[in-house]
């Protein structure tokens, strides 16, 4: 016997009411880039942008962060950002940008200025980590990478294996391949070939009518840039741990989806010529709601017991996944199944 959360013969009306789904996604999107573009950029941490990491801890009292960048930069150090972390607001998370490569004297010139300032006895150094500028930039590219090849895969399994076009996403795959390594050959950017392959994508798909991969990735896009979004808005830096989070965001979201689309299948072919598209739709994301409840809400109780017990150092993680996995689950219900209404205006045979 399996166990229910929502009763058999549940209807609720997803589809009818994807247009407010649109609004409200688009509202993220937009406050998620104004974000971006209001702070020049997403804040980037040592994995990406180089520089010196230090982990100090006030014995005595906390200092207002402002206060504690202050002292550093009027002692002559380029401090990128400085947050105040931990249950008692005593530890600070600094970054610091050498003023020439090899500099290997930034931490113990950090701890001479502080101590100057605060006391011999008032600051206790509890980690620190170096990363020169080209290994930044190398991981910054290669992140990148990762999560655009990893959403080209999907594109290729679920168009092959909803639709039943393989030789067409074999095609589909050497034309991003070939797009992707002709921009590289004119020197263009890391972060501006990923947006242009991602429109050729889009637009790939739309025209081999790739219905469910289309959907796929506009949801997968969705989660992305909201939890990439909500971070910017929070000032939360973006590392290497973050972009762990977004492939597992990514797999989730596209799990979730793929149990809704298997569903939607099933009922396309049962129902044949009765009912119409959105109707089949709105039945299947309903046949699957319990599952997904099920699946996310324990999943989010994990995340949540990671992000309360899990100390400081996990916490950005899990509130990746916490604000990912929630969002990949309404885009899985409001934004992946009923953009098929938008490409589909009749039942496929």
């Amino acid at each position: 016997m399996s166990l229910e959360i929502v009763k058999p013969g549940v209807n609720i009306n997803f589809v009818g009411n994807r247009h407010l789904a649109f609004v409200i996604s688009g509202l993220l999107i937009l406050a998620s880039i104004i974000s971006i573009v209001w702070r020049e950029g997403l804040n980037l941490g040592v994995d990406f942008r180089g520089g010196l990491n230090l982990q100090i801890l006030l014995k005595d009292k906390a200092v207002p962060a402002e206060d504690l960048r202050r002292i550093l930069i009027d002692g002559g150090l380029e401090v990128s950002s400085l947050q105040n972390f931990g249950e008692d607001q005593k530890e600070y998370l600094i970054n610091i940008q050498p003023e020439a490569e090899g500099d290997n004297n930034l931490s113990q010139k950090a701890l001479n200025i502080l101590t100057a300032a605060l006391g011999a006895d008032q600051v206790e150094l509890r980690r620190e980590e170096m990363v020169g500028p080209k290994v930044g930039g190398d991981l910054r590219q290669k992140a990148l990478y990762a999560i655009y090849y990893s959403i080209l895969m999907i594109i290729i399994y679920i168009s092959g294996r909803f639709e039943q076009k393989w030789g067409s996403s074999a095609l589909f795959m050497a034309i991003l391949i070939g797009v992707v390594y002709l921009l590289s050959l004119f020197g263009v950017g890391v972060g501006t070939l990923i947006i242009i392959a991602l429109i050729v994508t889009l637009i790939t798909c739309y025209l081999m009518k790739f219905s469910y991969a289309l959907g796929s990735i506009l949801a997968l896009i969705h989660d992305v840039v909201i939890t990439t979004g909500i971070f910017s808005i929070l000032d939360k830096e973006i590392t290497l741990t973050f972009v762990a989070a977004i492939l597992t965001i990514i797999g989730y979201s596209l799990n979730d989806s793929i149990i809704v689309f298997d569903r939607i299948r099933e009922n396309i072919r049962r129902v044949k010529n009765r009912g119409s598209l959105a109707l089949t739709i709105n039945k299947s994301v309903n046949e699957t709601l319990s599952r997904t409840i099920l699946t996310s809400g324990t999943t989010l109780i994990a995340v949540l017991c990671l992000y309360f017990l899990g100390g400081p150092v996990n916490r950005d993680f899990a509130l990746a996944l916490f604000i990912g996995m929630t969002v990949g689950t309404f885009s899985s219900i409001f934004i992946a199944s009923p953009l098929l209404l938008l490409w589909e205006k009749k039942k496929p045979a």
